[in-house]
């Protein structure tokens, strides 16, 4: 394989850092991936599903101290530390190469250092991107061929000789103690010592896509967000693509993949995680998907919750921390109605209910995006899809109603920053606590988030027709703690109201916060919702709001004179209109 000089100095320079005993250069082929996955079915780092009914699975279990991202480890190594803003752990690159070094020197005696060209984004996009990443870890080898593009087709895309983001990750001993997970942006470059799960591991996904990539956006005029891209058909046929924020865990993947109950319209997948979207020259958003597969949330994806995620994974994928069947299939909590008998939890140990859940609540499943029976036949279109409409949603038990519209694009922008969720297992640390994630983007942004925010405003100038800006959420209870709205396939029901605003079509209500659906407007034919019961999932409570405000000047409080006026002008205009 064909490397710039660059590329060669710097697996050199890595090389002699980390000493493996055998070097090899991934090429991306299907004969290198099932080479890797024989290897880990001797070692025991796989084992093999039910080959009847998930042929090609496998099953990894990671380390019990190595099962989702751990965000207190995870640094933006920026130069000056008001670059990285206070939502970011920052640390000089000097400090982290120091203290990351020591955990690095030597980590791959005894081992194979796999050096992986990957690309992110479609072949033959302009705004696809190059990553080369060496690993000691077979597991993130398979996993980086289904969620990237692997091996010559990477270098071929550099547009110089270091036209590259550097990856340097090592399991090391898996010691909580001994792990750090380091972006220094200004050299692209990404350190990542002490885990091998998911996101900490697979450089190309939260550490390249997002934190390396949004510095880089920022630099260069486009956006790197934590957003799905979806196309809701009509029953014209008409297309309309839309992208959407949400944390982890909060219904993101099953909104990509929507099955509609509505007839004639139906929703095309695009990508279920992360967009990078550009202006083109007519003012056009358009957005990519620069991954190649999914790695979704296993617990509560069902038949009934994500069709087309259940279907997909029944062959050809990589199960992580997951049960085990007596029969050798996968199992997790949400799956199925009851529990089978005779399962083995995600740490290999027989299971007994009562004893916690049998999969980790953070469990995961690693495919390639082809197999998704909803993906839309142009999701690899080199010149991404035209964005009408964004979303911002977040799970919440109250204050934020169902849906709504933002006004204007300064607007939407604001209400994008205002975001705040429950917390999920995807996130280490305690589950149910409202937190701060302006954009879905508070653990992903690799610089300040006051910066971040003006470079949205400063977007919008730039758009011949701004999309329209949506909020979403689908969870909120009511008083005795039930949902007010039965989500999954009927969300396609929001969906087309918001298709339906894009198009001028749809009625809407002005309230203090932006536009909600007008009594009649959203689609509830067949649907077994009170109309007393769609008010509430709609009501704006000024109270309730009011409050919730005040908690966000707090935060915005942080930013100081970084944070862009408009929206502070915009925080004082809302409380203003809600009587605050």
């Amino acid at each position: 394989m064909s490397v710039t000089s660059v590329a060669e100095r710097w697996v050199e320079e890595v090389t002699a850092l980390t000493q493996p005993s055998r070097i090899a250069w991934c090429d991306g082929s299907k004969a290198e991936y099932d080479a890797l996955i024989e290897g880990m079915l001797r070692d025991g780092t796989l084992l093999g599903l039910n080959p009847r009914t998930y042929p090609n699975c496998y099953l990894h279990r990671s380390h019990p101290s190595d099962v989702a991202r751990t965000e207190q480890l995870t640094f933006i190594c920026s130069r000056e530390q008001a670059d990285a803003g206070p939502t970011n752990n920052w640390m000089s690159p000097a400090e982290a190469k120091s203290k990351a070094g020591v955990f690095l020197r030597g980590s791959m005696r005894g081992r194979t250092m796999y050096v992986v060209p990957y690309l992110m984004g479609p072949v033959g996009s302009a705004l696809s991107r190059v990553g080369l990443m060496v690993t000691d870890s077979a597991y993130v080898v398979a996993s980086m061929h289904l969620m990237t593009r692997v091996g010559q087709v990477a270098v071929q895309h550099m547009r110089s000789d270091d036209d590259f983001v550097a990856g340097l990750h090592s399991l090391g001993d898996l010691s909580p103690d001994r792990r750090l997970i380091l972006q220094f942006p200004e050299e692209k470059l990404i350190w990542s010592v002490g885990s091998g799960y998911g996101g900490n591991a697979l450089l190309g996904k939260k550490c390249h896509a997002l934190r390396i990539a949004s510095w880089q956006a920022r630099q260069e005029g486009w956006l790197a967000e934590h957003m799905l891209i979806l196309g809701v058909e009509d029953p014209e046929g008409r297309v309309t693509y839309l992208a959407a924020a949400m944390p982890s865990a909060s219904g993101k993947t099953n909104l990509a993949m929507v099955v509609s109950h509505l007839p004639g319209w139906r929703a095309w997948t695009l990508g279920d995680d992360i967009a990078w979207m550009h202006v083109d020259a007519r003012g056009q958003l358009r957005a990519i998907n620069p991954e190649r597969g999914f790695f979704g949330v296993a617990p509560n994806t069902s038949p009934k919750t994500n069709p087309n995620a259940t279907a997909m994974v029944r062959s050809n994928t990589i199960f992580t921390n997951v049960a085990l069947t007596p029969s050798g299939e996968p199992w997790w909590e949400g799956l199925t109605t009851e529990p089978p008998a005779g399962l083995v939890d995600w740490q290999g140990n027989p299971w007994r209910p009562g004893e916690g859940p049998a999969a980790h609540p953070n469990s995961r499943f690693t495919v390639l995006a082809q197999q998704c029976p909803s993906i839309a036949p142009n999701w690899e279109d080199p010149q991404g899809v035209p964005i009408s409409g964004l979303i911002f949603g977040s799970r919440r038990t109250n204050v934020i109603p169902l849906v709504f519209e933002a006004f204007d694009w300064k607007h939407g922008v604001f209400l994008g920053s205002a975001m705040s969720t429950e917390t999920t297992a995807a996130i280490t640390g305690k589950v149910g606590v409202v937190r701060r994630d302006p954009m879905a983007m508070i653990p992903f942004c690799g610089y300040n988030m006051a910066d971040y925010f003006a470079h949205w405003l400063a977007t919008g100038p730039r758009l011949g027709k701004p999309p329209r800006i949506f909020r979403v959420n689908w969870f909120r209870r009511d008083a005795d703690g039930r949902f007010l709205w039965p989500g999954y396939g009927e969300n396609m029901r929001i969906l087309k109201w918001m298709v339906e605003r894009i198009r001028g079509t749809a009625r809407a209500e002005e309230t203090p916060i932006g536009w909600v659906p007008a009594p009649g407007a959203l689609d509830t034919t067949g649907l077994d919702v009170t109309p007393t019961r769609l008010r509430e999932a709609l009501r704006c409570d000024a109270g309730e709001w009011r409050e919730a405000l005040a908690e966000l000047g707090r935060f915005y409080a942080q930013f100081g004179s970084r944070l862009p006026a408009p929206i502070a002008d915009t925080l004082a205009w809302t409380l203003h209109r809600l009587g605050g």
